[in-house]
């Protein structure tokens, strides 16, 4: 069976194990797939490109918020940044 593998790196189970911090290198700041019998069983990504996930997660939530409170009818209220 074919699976898609998301990542520019792959490394073992095995090499992951030998040597952690070289296979988070590897990846040069993007995720390494990590395989499992020629299968991607998890990715390892770095701290930043998880913390910048993990911030787009939140501005994607926090935009979907707002969409569905333009779309309840009220007219929008405009205010000034210094009255924030």
């Amino acid at each position: 069976m074919a699976h898609r593998v998301l990542a520019e790196t792959t490394a073992s189970v095995s090499e992951l194990k030998r040597n952690p911090m070289g296979t988070v290198a590897a990846g040069e700041g993007l995720p390494v797939a990590i395989l499992n019998r020629n299968e991607p069983a998890f990715y390892c990504v770095p701290a930043d490109a998880y913390e910048a996930l993990m911030d787009r997660l939140e501005d994607l939530e926090l935009n979907a918020v707002a969409d569905a409170r333009l779309r309840d009818g009220k007219a929008p209220v405009k205010v000034s940044l210094d009255e924030l």
